[in-house]
């Protein structure tokens, strides 16, 4: 069995913190590049480039590219191996205090949701969705995810008979409807299928697969195709003022339902669709 040191983990989830909230991946700065060839409105175009020039700001000043970091969302893949030292919740927690306290990153999470809104004043705690494999690693994804485009997620327990086009309908009205609010260009996350904690559990999964990459199945590759297009043609555009470009792409992510059911949800990334990942 492969052991690795508590304190590895905590400077590399530390790190992981600070370069997801400094640096766009490369995806996310190659459909910028596209989206400003292809914008129609003025305006539109002009939104992308100031927002391109402030992520190449944040990457080399090494700030913030938002002021909401975010909650910290980590998908972990944990396999056959041991940690000295404590246990992998812990080592999470203690990597995101420590790497939102040393990079200056606001801390946003609050110690209740309804009777006691207090700070709890290092980000913590984190969310961690673990999934157990078979190989000696440890591969772990943290996407931030702040709270603007996260109030613009939908879920719907939709009948069977809805069907493809109810479908459609549902994810393309939640995303047009959302207008500004999620800072677009967005990624779109759509989980379809499974129960109802189970969908919403799949958008936002979907939100990690890189932009440009499709649906591995044809048929569902050409429904996310028609529901960027449809998205897209809703005007709302870039900071929802206006354009072709309300969306950079989407992503779908299916799973078994029971027969009675068909939940869908709809999740969304701002146009800093940050993630940053590590594999021990």
């Amino acid at each position: 069995m492969k052991v690795i040191e508590f304190d590895t983990i905590v400077n590399e989830v530390k790190n992981l913190c600070m370069k997801a909230n400094y640096e766009l991946p490369d995806d996310v700065k190659k459909a910028f590049d596209e989206a400003i060839k292809n914008e129609e409105s003025p305006l539109g175009k002009s939104i992308l480039q100031q927002c391109v020039k402030n992520a190449g700001i944040a990457e080399n000043e090494k700030v913030a590219i938002c002021q909401d970091t975010g909650f910290s969302v980590f998908f972990i893949k944990y396999g056959d191996i041991g940690i000295n030292g404590g246990n992998i919740y812990d080592a999470i927690n203690e990597g995101v205090r420590q790497g939102y306290q040393e990079g200056y990153l606001r801390k946003s999470i609050l110690k209740d949701p309804l009777l006691e809104r207090v700070n709890t004043k290092d980000n913590t705690p984190a969310i961690v969705h673990l999934e157990l494999v078979e190989d000696e690693i440890l591969d772990i994804t943290l996407a931030p995810k702040g709270g603007g485009s996260e109030n613009m997620s939908k879920i719907a327990m939709m009948k069977p008979s809805d069907g493809v086009e109810g479908v459609v309908k549902f994810v393309v009205e939640s995303v047009a409807g959302a207008k500004g609010n999620p800072c677009p260009p967005t990624v779109v996350g759509v989980g379809i299928g499974g129960t109802f904690e189970k969908v919403a559990f799949l958008a936002k999964k979907a939100l990690l697969r890189p932009i440009g990459e499709h649906n591995p199945d044809p048929k569902y590759a050409e429904l996310e195709k028609r529901m960027l297009t449809e998205i897209n043609n809703s005007g709302v555009g870039p900071q929802g003022l206006g354009g072709r470009t309300t969306s950079f792409w989407v992503n779908i992510e299916t799973f078994p339902c029971h027969i009675a059911s068909m939940p869908v949800a709809v999740n969304l990334n701002c146009h800093a669709s940050r993630h940053a990942h590590v594999r021990l």
